[in-house]
């Protein structure tokens, strides 16, 4: 019972670069789980619907991902889990905490605009951990790339061999369907936003079925589809699943999200061959999903999922084991046993409580400032999950508080936010004013955005030169505190109160580092 429960989950990441239809693709995974009954568009002023997946307000009114969201459900007999993940990359920082709480991933690719720079860099992060990846060609009822041309920029740009497992007849406004290779059906296009198109079983459309496919597309189609499938198999070797498991082939499907086309294909396809939960590396131990005692950790922390209470959520990946609710757990960072009697699993921000979740499975735990991002939780064994990557900011702006009478609310919100890791906050040690660290422009926009719609609080942002923020660690205290008098006014704390560098420009923290040889400069703290 046990070992069946965590081999029907499916928990993987939807990624792409912004507009390439990852929300789009995630909605109608949705549909065909039956978790929604009709599909959201993510821009469009007439149906006041938006995606399910994009609840935050600011998501609503541009478009835009902001922050991961996470979704269950149950599609024939498999458990699925789908995070849908900001494209723009001013919030790749979640995204990349995202990648360590999946078992795989869809990469979604525009068919007109080939890889774009967000992908790669995505890909670089799948690469290092060697997840599965699959590839869904989008937006293929619109004029774009050659799909043979298509796959070859895949495989040059993402590094990593493809194997088309579906394949267009056509593109854009002649686009007709999809002849499934892995099924040996024949999908024919009807362009429809909110139902799935009809499909025919073709077994061997390359020689006894010929005349059917010709029946269906017509006599030049068929043709050029009979072309196109000899050279797939002349060009490219047999599906090897175990190929892709290892992180070494990613199969490839072509359709258009917006008109739910294509997208059963992937999902059959993907169900049945996606990794269940794999095991994850512990810094004391290899963590194997099957073990029976519970271990988890905290990839995400978000705050106000509901405005009318100001609760934190913190969003736990099971690793190991059975998750039960009202049951005595250990936090490993602060060494103390909690139990939870509200966890809940998520439809985007529509949460159910939950008396159990299996490894694999992604359970949000309500937060009064417990947890940071990083934390492990246990039965009871001594466990600390690594590989969570952190950034130094690259932005940097003071921030003020533009209405006196609400100090306490403008405390309140910067903390929970900076909680989520969406920024750092560091404190002049000299001054005592605040300053804001990003990675991104827009980022600066949600802060503002939600201070004040969330927590009615206004700030106003100030202008700051900065460089880079640098932790520091050395065995010569004398040293570091001669460091700290000579740049009293760049020294900050951050919000654990660790010291940090703020050095203006790449001059002077050279300087620093030749003048101070025995402290070391670092560009990333561990949460």
């Amino acid at each position: 019972m046990f070992d069946s429960e965590i081999g029907r989950r499916r928990t993987f990441a939807i990624i792409s670069h912004p507009d390439a239809g990852k929300t789009t693709l995630t909605e109608k995974l949705l549909l065909y789980g039956g978790a929604i009954h009709v599909a959201g568009a993510v821009k469009s002023n007439k149906i006041k619907k938006t995606a399910t997946s994009d609840w935050m307000e600011i998501e609503k009114q541009r478009g835009i991902s902001v922050a991961t969201s996470v979704m269950g459900f149950e599609y024939r007999d498999y458990k699925i889990n789908i995070l849908d993940t900001p494209g723009h990359q001013d919030f790749a920082e979640d995204t990349f905490r995202t990648l360590t709480a999946v078992d795989s991933v869809i990469i979604v690719i525009d068919a007109a605009k080939g890889v774009e720079t967000q992908t790669r860099r995505l890909m670089e992060v799948c690469r290092m951990r060697k997840t599965p990846v699959m590839v869904f060609v989008n937006k293929m009822d619109r004029e774009g790339k050659d799909p043979f041309d298509l796959l070859d920029e895949i495989e040059q740009e993402l590094k990593i061999s493809v194997r088309p497992l579906s394949w267009p007849i056509n593109i854009g406004a002649k686009f007709k369907g999809v002849y499934n290779i892995y099924r040996q059906t024949l999908d024919l296009y009807t362009p429809n936003k909110q139902t799935i198109s009809e499909s025919f079983k073709l077994t061997d459309p390359l020689n006894t079925e010929f005349d059917v496919l010709q029946q269906y597309v017509g006599e030049q189609d068929a043709d050029k589809l009979r072309q196109d499938l000899e050279l797939i198999n002349g060009v490219y070797a047999d599906f090897d699943v175990n190929d892709y498991l290892k992180g070494d082939l990613a199969p490839v499907f072509f359709g258009s999200a917006l008109n739910t086309f294509g997208v059963k294909e992937l999902l059959d396809c993907f169900v049945e061959i996606a990794p269940s939960p794999r095991p994850v590396e512990s810094l004391e131990r290899k963590v194997v999903p099957t073990e029976p005692a519970f271990t988890g950790f905290v990839f995400k922390i978000h705050a106000n999922m509901d405005p009318n209470h100001r609760s934190c959520i913190a969003f736990v990946k099971i690793c190991s084991g059975k998750f039960e609710r009202n049951v005595y757990y250990h936090h490993v960072r602060l060494g103390k046993d909690m139990r939870f009697s509200a966890p809940t699993a998520f439809m985007a921000q529509k949460k159910e409580t939950v008396d159990e979740a299996y490894a694999g499975d992604i359970v949000g735990l309500p937060d009064t400032g417990n947890f940071k991002i990083g934390d492990t939780l246990t039965a009871g064994e001594i466990l600390h999950f690594k590989g969570l990557p952190s950034f130094s900011p690259e932005m940097f702006k003071y921030i003020e508080n533009a209405d006196p009478m609400k100090q306490k609310q403008l405390e309140k919100g910067i903390h929970q936010l900076m909680d989520e890791g969406v920024a750092q906050l560091f404190v002049n040690q000299a001054t005592g004013r605040k300053i804001i660290g990003t990675v991104g422009q827009l980022q600066f926009e949600v802060i503002q955005y939600r201070l004040e719609h969330e927590y009615q609080a206004k700030c106003r942002w100030e202008p700051i030169s900065l460089y880079k923020a640098c932790w520091m660690e050395t065995d010569d205290e004398r040293e570091l505190d001669n460091f700290k008098k000579r740049k009293a006014q760049y020294m900050a704390y951050d919000k654990e109160g660790r010291d940090v560098f703020l050095a203006d420009s790449q001059y002077v923290l050279n300087m620093a580092q030749q003048d101070f040889q025995h402290i070391k400069f670092h560009f990333t703290s561990e949460f």
